[in-house]
């Protein structure tokens, strides 16, 4: 198993996490996003992933795109340790949780979008750093009232699921860009418990073979 990853990208960052929280071991390939203007770009990239993003993972003779996909696969194809529950309402609860993070605040923060508002719209550092800053509290604000429902140390319960697998990297960037989480004590209790794991630990962006 391959995968094809950069050390900084949180949707790659959930992967890492899922198949460590697995057992499963594989082989990274690393991709940079802003080497050479971004090695995702280049041929040899395009012709396994045309979308030109990662994580893209290759199990066996199969190329797998879109984080969230992926992890469905590494479920369906690998259930042991499963990062999914029985109850068929909590899934579509913790596969919504999941979705809210991957398909409503990354791709506002994604890089190719920040770039584009730096590069193309000549938006200032400091509005760029407002943009992500104001879509990650809204969204975080959402999640943190749908967590108060939760009385365990992850996102639902006392088992990782998709749900940790997707705010643990966001969470991470929110620090990154400095944003306070004060209002949001619930995701601030899971991120630390998380972050404490092994299969998280060694999922994260300085433990990679790319960090710099």
């Amino acid at each position: 198993m391959k995968l094809y990853s950069y050390f900084r990208s949180s949707a790659a960052f959930r992967v890492r996490i899922a198949l460590n929280l697995k057992g499963l071991s594989y082989d990274t390939q690393a991709v940079h996003l802003l080497k050479q203007g971004g090695e995702q770009h280049s041929a040899e990239y395009v012709a396994i992933n045309p979308s030109e993003l990662v994580p893209t993972l290759l199990d066996q003779q199969y190329v797998l795109t879109q984080s969230l996909s992926i992890l469905e696969y590494l479920e369906e194809a690998y259930p042991k340790t499963a990062l999914l529950p029985q109850n068929l309402q909590q899934r579509a609860q913790i596969r919504a949780f999941a979705q809210h993070i991957a398909c409503e605040i990354h791709p506002l923060n994604n890089l190719r979008v920040l770039q584009c508002l730096e590069q193309t719209l000549a938006v200032s550092n400091t509005e760029k750093t407002a943009w992500y800053q104001h879509w990650i509290k809204l969204g975080f604000h959402s999640l943190e009232q749908q967590l108060q429902q939760s009385n365990g140390q992850y996102c639902f319960g006392e088992q990782a699921s998709f749900a940790d697998c997707c705010l643990i990297p966001q969470v991470y960037n929110a620090k990154r860009f400095q944003i306070d989480l004060t209002e949001y004590p619930k995701i601030q209790s899971i991120y630390t418990h998380c972050m404490q794991l092994a299969a998280f630990h060694q999922a994260a962006p300085e433990q990679q073979a790319d960090w710099e």
